[in-house]
């Protein structure tokens, strides 16, 4: 198992793996196609906004942080 912080940190950078690596799987699996769409969907129609994608991130590794500890 991964410490917290570790999970945070990894995703904040891919969302949903640190969920994964705590051992969510399903919820890692869902954020990740979450990141996935509202990716998209801000490249494709908000070029000049990208940075919206950062926020959804923060909590992706919030939630990695407080998420299922020590199973």
């Amino acid at each position: 198992m991964l410490s917290p912080y570790v999970s945070a940190i990894i995703s904040f950078f891919i969302p949903g793996l640190g969920q994964i690596c705590k051992g969510e799987i399903i919820k890692g699996i869902i954020l990740f196609i979450i990141a996935a769409i509202i990716f998209i969907v801000l490249k494709t129609y908000l070029t000049q906004n990208i940075g919206l994608i950062y926020i959804y991130n923060l909590f992706t590794a919030y939630e990695a942080y407080r998420g299922k500890l020590n199973g």
